[in-house]
């Protein structure tokens, strides 16, 4: 009975006047390497020519022993994976196989809650918290739906990223305020997701994702780094 109790306490418990929603910024990282900053890599060409007038000479016997190394049947050509991808020249945003430097975030087009007038509006994953024990497993379950299991996901945390209070506007009074919770969750050795529950998806950059919020895209701005 006691532990019952604890573990009763420990839940989240939101207030009567607010709706609880978390919302995962599920995220795709970098594929091929960013392209070097071209400040960086004069610092780091210079750093490397500094360096080649105190280097030590070898013997030219030690350098040949050094370059025949690595050569044999065994021996594989290296082709490096072409950072401009069809999914690029044709902006195929409902592909993975795009900017493959960057990292991409999901965004769903389909009814939300809070969204005005019950229309489909862009969203990230989300769900209304009800009886979850935490709103961590409230944001898996929300991912969860739309993905249809989290074997290819690896969530960063289990505290949210960040938070928003979302006031009712002026032709929706019925509708309470509106607390959204996010939560990073990250993709993991797959570049093909089913997504469902929803009219339209898309993998958008962090530059591109602000384009969807403008009235938000200060604090997105903010609370997204990369």
């Amino acid at each position: 009975m006691l532990g019952r109790s604890l573990t009763a306490a420990r839940g989240f418990c939101p207030s009567n006047s607010d709706k609880i929603v978390a919302s995962v910024l599920f995220e795709r990282l970098p594929v091929v390497i960013p392209k070097i900053d071209p400040v960086v890599y004069a610092f780091q060409e210079f750093s490397f020519r500094w360096g080649q007038q105190f280097r030590r000479q070898y013997p030219d016997e030690f350098l040949k022993k050094s370059d025949a190394r690595g050569k044999g049947d065994y021996q594989i050509d290296y082709v490096p994976a072409p950072r401009v991808t069809e999914a690029d020249k044709s902006n195929d945003k409902r592909s993975l196989q795009r900017a493959l430097d960057r990292r991409l975030y999901l965004l769903l087009y389909s009814t939300a809650f809070g969204a005005p007038n019950g229309k489909p509006v862009w969203h990230f994953p989300e769900k209304v918290y009800e009886s979850e024990e935490t709103l961590r497993k409230c944001a898996e379950s929300a991912l969860q739906s739309v993905l249809g299991d989290l074997s290819h996901t690896y969530f960063v945390g289990n505290a949210p990223m960040g938070h928003m209070v979302i006031q009712p506007t002026e032709n929706a009074h019925d509708l309470q305020r509106l607390k959204r919770f996010f939560f990073k969750s990250q993709l993991i050795a797959t570049n093909k997701f089913k997504i469902e529950k929803c009219d339209d998806f898309v993998w958008v950059t962090k530059d591109e994702l602000l384009e969807y919020f403008p009235e938000q895209a200060d604090f997105l701005n903010k609370m997204i780094i990369s």
